[in-house]
């Protein structure tokens, strides 16, 4: 992917990230943040889990369920680690 690609995707992650609550946007782009450098997989599964409804990734924040996928959880473990939940 071109370095233009590269940030074009990333401009549009950092805007799914924004979510409508505080909270969320402080958990996924703080995420995003430490991970601008993740290989394409894991960026895509981070982007597919943003498909996800918001009181459901927050379900996962709060380890009141776990993600689905594996790869997405292994994003939930980080941001609850990151964040001391």
């Amino acid at each position: 992917m071109s370095e233009v690609e590269t940030s074009g995707a990333l401009k549009r992650l950092r805007w799914r990230c924004r979510r409508g609550t505080r909270e969320l946007d402080v958990l996924l782009g703080g995420w995003l943040d430490e991970h601008v450098q993740a290989d394409a997989r894991t960026l895509a599964a981070f982007d597919a889990m943003l498909d996800e409804p918001d009181p459901l990734i927050w379900d996962w924040l709060m380890a009141c369920e776990r993600a689905p996928r594996a790869d997405w959880q292994e994003i939930v473990d980080a941001i609850r680690t990151r964040h001391r939940l």
